[in-house]
Parts: C-alpha cells; sequence; structure tokens
C-alpha cells in the first residue's frame, strides 16, 4: 500500500492506496508543535479504525507547502514505516513541464494538482483549488505547466475581516441567498461568498482567453475545482466544470508511479531516531 500525505497550512490530508486505487483518506490539522510520535500515534489509531494495517504500508509519499512539518513527517516515515519518503521536490517527475520563470519557488501542490488533473481531464485546463489560500494554475494540451493566479482563500479573507475590525463578528462560510442584506452576518457572507465567486468567473474568463491564444481558439479548455470549499463556489458559478476533491491525493499517487522504480533505501531503524536527535 502505498502512504499519501498532503500537507498544507491548515489541514493535513492523507491517502492509502491500494493497486492504484485510494480505499481510505482522512484529514488531521496542520500543527507545527506536534511531533512525529504524536503523528504516528494518530496515523496509528486512523489505521486500526478502518481495519487497515501499518505494516502493509509499502511506500510513503508527500506534497508539503509547510516546510517545518517536513521534518516532522520525514522522521515519522522512517520510524514508524521504515521508508524514506518521496517528496515532491525538484528532481521528481511528474510528466509535466514546468514554464514558469523559477520552477523551483512552484508550490508542490500546485504541481500535484495539476498531475492529477492533466491525467484525468487532459489539456488544456485550468485548476482551481480552494484551500488557504485559492490558487488558479494554468495547464497546456502539452503538458506545460504555465503558471496562474494566487488569491487569498476564503477563510483568510474571513478571519482579515473580523482581525482588522473593531465590530465585525467571526462568520459560518455559506451562501446567503442575497446581496441586499438587512444585517452584519448576511452581508459579511455575502461579500465573501459571492465576492469569491465573482472572482472565480473573472479570472477563468480571463485565464480561458490567455490560454486559447497559447493553445489554440478551437481548444476547449476544462475547468477542475478542488479544495473543502470547492462545492460552495461551484453552486453559485457556471463556469466549473468538475469539482474533484480528491484531486491532490490522487496525483501524489500518479506522481508515485512514476517514480517507484528508483532506488528505494532500506532503514536501519537502530539509526532512526540518532539520526534525528544530532
Amino acid at each position: 500500500m502505498l502512504l499519501a500525505f498532503d500537507v498544507g497550512n491548515t489541514n493535513i490530508v492523507l491517502g492509502v492506496f491500494k493497486d492504484g486505487e485510494m480505499i481510505e483518506n482522512w484529514r488531521l490539522e496542520t500543527d507545527n508543535g506536534k511531533s512525529a510520535d504524536e503523528y504516528g500515534m494518530v496515523i496509528n489509531q486512523l489505521f486500526r479504525y478502518s481495519g487497515l494495517d501499518t505494516a502493509d504500508v509499502d511506500d510513503v509519499i508527500v506534497s508539503t507547502v509547510v516546510p517545518s512539518v517536513l521534518y516532522t513527517i520525514q522522521h515519522l516515515s522512517q520510524k514508524y514505516f521504515n521508508r524514506r519518503a518521496i517528496v515532491i521536490e525538484a528532481g521528481v517527475k511528474t510528466g509535466l513541464i514546468v514554464k514558469y520563470d523559477n520552477p523551483k519557488s512552484v508550490g508542490s501542490d500546485l504541481i500535484v494538482d495539476s498531475v492529477a488533473a492533466y491525467n484525468k481531464y487532459g489539456g488544456p485546463l485550468i485548476v482551481i483549488d480552494y484551500g488557504t489560500a485559492t490558487t488558479f494554475t494554468a495547464v497546456t494540451d502539452k503538458a506545460e505547466y504555465l503558471g496562474g493566479t494566487i488569491a487569498p482563500g476564503l477563510k483568510i479573507s474571513s478571519e482579515a475581516l473580523v482581525q482588522m475590525t473593531a465590530q465585525l463578528p467571526k462568520v459560518e462560510l455559506e451562501e446567503p441567498g442575497r446581496v441586499i442584506c438587512k444585517n452584519t452576518v448576511t452581508a459579511m457572507q455575502s461579500g465573501l461568498v459571492y465576492g469569491h465567486m465573482g472572482m472565480t468567473e473573472h479570472v477563468v474568463k480571463r485565464m480561458k482567453k490567455e490560454l486559447q491564444e497559447i493553445c489554440g481558439a478551437d481548444k476547449k479548455v476544462t475547468v477542475v475545482a478542488t479544495g473543502g470549499l470547492s462545492s460552495l463556489i461551484d453552486s453559485g458559478v457556471d463556469c466549473i466544470d468538475v469539482v474533484d476533491k480528491e484531486l491532490t491525493l490522487e496525483g501524489l499517487e500518479v506522481i508515485y508511479e512514476k517514480n517507484k522504480k528508483e532506488p528505494r533505501k532500506e532503514i536501519d531503524q537502530k539509526k532512526v531516531d540518532l539520526e534525528f536527535v544530532e
């Protein structure tokens, strides 16, 4: 089995794959203060609850945008699964041609999402990830990663309103049903949710135009959305073709298949703790 980690700023999403199919997934809070042992015990319990055996994990793959947590996950992989995790970084085969000015500066989550979307839906395509940040990524029909747009996510925007104002309350992120609102809570929900929907439509419209200038006006651009709030935004826009919430985990499995033939080093468990203590 393959254990995949998608480490985001807010959550860590884990997925277990067997014979290329995801058989289980969970979501944990990203916590810089947690040790490898603390995460290891939680994962052990999750495996047991789902009737899985950690001993059946053959390999581990990690995508992270939180460098401080990467160390913890690497230690966890070595200590609890006796494997050196594959980390999505420069040198890992993805199948994409990265056209970014500095390819090393691209977030690994953007690469993984793009790999999964291109593998499932082909190109040209736009991938939108509604996470801590909302990201829009453009990929051509030749698997070229062109770049995209990064905007504050819904949760960040909501928290900023509360923190930077004296009287605005914290609100649930849900559609209020109207934009002429008669109380503060629904007025904030309207601005946050409908504002994000409007941004989505505008950015997708412009990105489609730019993509078609590169790929050809006759090429249909597929728009794929992922992330926890993707269904909320999809409910109010017409520009999203597919909502695929398991996209990042599936991308990790695709990348693993492209790299699994690389030499894997067995771990001397007696040296693991010493290595990380030094």
